[in-house]
């Protein structure tokens, strides 16, 4: 199976959004909810809740993996928005679902609020020694800063691993994290695994929009037999390094 190619600036895609827009709005009504107060994060869920639309004829929720098997498209929970767990538990329990683009209104006014006065978490003056570099490396989760400071040692040769997206195809021409080495999309991620010709020893470290498919697919690569896998934890919407597009 190839990579499945949706151009975002196709007149279908763009038709698509707007439809999907429409239907975000008419959810946020009708249960009382709100938008997240991070732009970027509404964005890009909607923009995968109109490719899943579009590549298998519902909205499955964009942050989990979906597999099609005997012709038939489904997904974790059969997460289709807005998904029962998310009204039945995440947005009750956590104030917010999964994929981030609903939040309750106190839990958008707790965001802002932390927007407001957030500075970078994790500012350093100089680098990581290669001891350092080589304990992060094996961590099974990271955060944006600690990646970036990976990437940074990759550079300086303290390190090797592979950066895997595991995003769609659209998603990475829309942006990527510059220093990505290998796009193997969770639609078609078998195939495109195989074609990576990956060493089940060498450090790999997995990324997606907010952690979900990629902490998916790490699973899947432990039960292969893959030794050294890391997961960006919140995805590339918690990495404040450069993006290429």
């Amino acid at each position: 199976m190839s990579i499945i190619k949706i151009d975002p600036n196709s007149q279908e895609f763009k038709d698509e959004l707007v439809k999907t827009v429409k239907f975000t709005d008419k959810v946020i009504k009708q249960f009382g909810w709100v938008y997240n107060p991070q732009a970027e994060v509404n964005e890009g869920v909607q923009m995968g809740l109109a490719r899943n639309n579009l590549m298998y004829g519902k909205r499955f929720c964009p942050c989990y993996m979906v597999e099609v098997v005997d012709g038939k498209a489904r997904s974790v929970d059969d997460r289709i928005c807005p998904c029962k767990p998310a009204i039945e538990k995440e947005m009750i329990e956590d104030g917010v679902c999964h994929c981030g683009i609903y939040c309750t209104p106190e839990y958008a006014d707790k965001k802002r609020a932390e927007m407001d006065m957030e500075e970078a978490v994790h500012t350093h003056s100089r680098g990581l020694t290669k001891k350092e570099a080589e304990s992060l490396l094996s961590e099974k989760e990271l955060d944006g800063d600690e990646l970036s400071s990976l990437l940074e040692a990759r550079a300086l040769g303290m390190v090797n691993f592979k950066l895997m997206d595991v995003r769609e195809h659209m998603e990475w021409n829309m942006g990527h994290i510059k220093g990505a080495d290998i796009l193997c999309p969770t639609s078609s991620f078998f195939a495109t695994l195989e074609s990576a010709n990956l060493n089940k020893d060498e450090n790999i470290i997995l990324y997606c929009h907010v952690g979900s498919r990629s902490a998916h697919c790490a699973r899947i690569l432990r039960d292969m037999g893959y030794t050294k896998i890391g997961n960006l934890t919140y995805g590339i919407v918690s990495y404040g390094n450069e993006i290429e597009r």
